[in-house]
């Protein structure tokens, strides 16, 4: 049984409000009927009685809900007793991160961190990949979130989590309702990432396995400087679509309808495996719940944890990509 799954009936029980609850927990209302419907498969019985404007626990949910409030009453001391046995990290933990990610999910982990460790300094440095990696390898950084693993002895590395990549534009450029054929993308000026990024490799075999040949093309090694660009109407990108959901929901860019989508972006995690490894395992433990958590929470198109499955009819037929779960 989870921490999460006790503190859910407890916040439940309190406010008697799946909203009120997935609000408070930043999670959504599914996510807690799942948690009270396996707390019930678990005990075998029903805990509390729901409908549409009425919430009670039931005797065995009253039971359960005095045990969970003094189980996690315990975890909190004994977490504390801990804390003030263990002496405080005087170095600092070293992140480094791409825009794309300082964008979305680092504020969650670096909160968990502070939670964790209250006495911890972060220093974190947002960067392109090149140099995160090439950081690492100095000894700079301790944990990196880039679009490359490092593959040096001493460094281990996962998937992070996947991102969709959508063409988007400036309705001062394109036309949301037209559908783009590949070499009508390639007559627009595109914005990129930096050369020898691994959007930027993807962008010539796009178009050259299509025969065709994107001529317009400008680098940019800032995700803010890129979305800014679009906005103007200098060119069409391929970005994360998670980076500009408000620019699309205010009007400002569009997800272009094509027949042809760019490729996910992977986000690699790379860790020094060698060194503080218990405190190291902790901090990716984490950075994998802070991933998992921001995926839960968008529209499961936008962002995901398992390697990418074929595409949908959907994606095929060349339909404009869903925006529809705004990040919280």
């Amino acid at each position: 049984m989870r921490d999460i799954d006790m503190k859910t009936f407890v916040v439940l029980a309190r406010t008697r409000h799946f909203g009120r609850t997935a609000q408070e927990l930043n999670t959504t209302q599914p996510a807690i009927s799942s948690r009270l419907a396996a707390l019930e498969a678990e005990f075998g019985c029903r805990l509390a009685h729901r409908g549409d404007r009425d919430f009670a626990l039931t005797p065995a949910g009253e039971k359960v809900l005095a045990r969970f409030e003094a189980m996690l009453n315990d975890m909190d001391h004994l977490r504390r007793a801990l804390r003030a046995d263990t002496p405080a990290r005087r170095a600092p933990l070293r992140l480094g991160a791409i825009d794309s990610i300082s964008s979305t999910w680092m504020p969650a982990l670096i909160d968990m961190l502070h939670g964790a460790f209250p006495d911890l300094r972060i220093e974190l440095t947002v960067d392109g990949t090149k140099p995160l990696v090439a950081g690492m390898r100095r000894g700079d950084l301790d944990m990196v979130f880039c679009l490359h693993p490092v593959l040096d002895e001493g460094f281990r590395s996962y998937t992070a989590c996947f991102l969709q990549m959508v063409w988007a534009g400036s309705p001062r450029l394109i036309d949301p309702a037209r559908r783009y054929r590949v070499a009508e993308l390639a007559e627009l000026p595109i914005i990129s990432f930096p050369r020898n990024s691994p959007p930027f490799q993807m962008i010539a075999p796009f178009f050259h396995d299509e025969q065709v040949l994107a001529s317009k093309l400008t680098s940019c090694n800032s995700l803010y400087a890129m979305i800014n660009l679009l906005i103007d109407g200098f060119g069409i990108g391929a970005i994360p679509t998670v980076t500009i959901w408000r620019e699309i929901r205010q009007g400002l860019l569009h997800p272009l309808q094509v027949t042809k989508h760019f490729p996910p972006m992977a986000i690699i995690a790379s860790y020094q495996a060698t060194t503080d490894q218990e405190f190291i395992r902790e901090v990716v433990g984490h950075a994998k719940a802070a991933a998992a958590g921001y995926c839960a929470r968008v529209d499961p198109a936008l962002a995901w944890l398992e390697a990418p499955l074929a595409p949908s009819s959907a994606a095929e037929d060349g339909a404009q990509p869903a925006v529809t779960a705004a990040p919280r």
